[in-house]
């Protein structure tokens, strides 16, 4: 194992456990590809190269399904995964607002959502959340024009207000931690610019140091990418470090795939045999 892959999971065991959302990486980013579906056995065979036991990844797996993340099914003494529908949902909008670029159209005006209720707060906040809401007030939420707003705040009262005013801008700067996200961003590639250098070296991966580095790297920087609303340019500082994060990853991340995609092939099956190829959306992930 490379030394930069290697410094990147000892930094991963010095977390609080995450194994959860690391099996929610694997799904978003490898399995719903290649059909959706996996046998647990491909997914412990992955968590036993970063020494994460497989107790732990039961567990793991067991209370995503309790969470309606998951579902399992049966066959004979084999157990198959897939998402539920709330996690397919929750996933094709994540998807976007990772892989894809960030829209370069902005109109200058903003979603602002009002919610009301409180149970109705509760209910919906996750999901704007994870579509990029960010929330100045309680009860508030923001975002850039034309964001899907997610079906759990269907009820919400719905404004389109405008940025170009101080107003407007001191809204967007209260919505979101854009401080906490910028930083986050610059630790992601601290982590991760030794291992672009390393692959600029052409050193070598095996099969599973690639899916293994490439797992670890979108589950680094989706924690971030998530939080980050994806706002216009015109309203960053000139030297907002998403810009530079995405280019690191999504470099990383060609140079990774092909190997990954061979491990998969080799390892990955679901309940009909072997996972199927993946299709051309995973080619254009990154593609600017």
């Amino acid at each position: 194992m490379p030394q930069p892959l290697g410094r990147i999971i000892d930094e991963l065991k010095r977390e609080p456990s995450r194994t959860g959302s690391i099996v929610i990486t694997v799904f978003g980013d490898a399995i719903v590809p290649r059909g959706g579906s996996v046998w647990l056995g491909t997914l412990l065979k992955f968590f036993e190269a970063i020494d994460i036991d497989s107790g732990v990844v039961r567990t793991a797996m067991s209370r995503l399904a309790s969470d309606g993340w998951l579902e399992r099914e049966k066959v004979g003494r084999n157990s198959f995964y897939r998402l539920t529908d709330n996690g397919r949902h929750t996933f094709a909008a994540a998807t976007t607002h990772i892989y894809d670029s960030p829209p370069s159209d902005w109109t200058g005006r903003f979603e602002l959502l009002l919610i009301g209720r409180a149970e109705d707060r509760d209910i919906s906040r996750d999901a704007l959340k994870n579509a990029g809401f960010g929330s100045p007030l309680p009860g508030v939420w923001v975002a850039p024009s034309g964001v899907p707003i997610p079906e759990e705040a269907a009820s919400a009262i719905r404004l389109e207000v405008s940025a170009e005013d101080d107003s407007g801008r001191r809204l967007l700067r209260e919505s979101w931690p854009l401080d906490r996200t910028a930083e986050a961003y610059l630790k992601f590639m601290r982590s991760f610019e030794p291992l672009r250098g390393w692959i600029g070296r052409r050193g070598r991966l095996s099969d599973e140091d690639a899916f293994t580095a490439r797992v670890l790297l979108i589950h680094h920087y989706r924690r971030v990418v998530l939080r980050d609303p994806l706002l216009p340019a015109v309203l960053l500082p000139a030297d907002w470090p998403g810009r530079a994060a995405r280019g690191l990853c999504g470099e990383i991340y060609r140079g990774l795939l092909p190997a990954s995609e061979q491990w998969l092939d080799r390892h990955g099956s679901n309940e009909s045999g072997p996972l199927p190829p993946a299709g051309v959306e995973l080619e254009r992930r990154f593609g600017d």
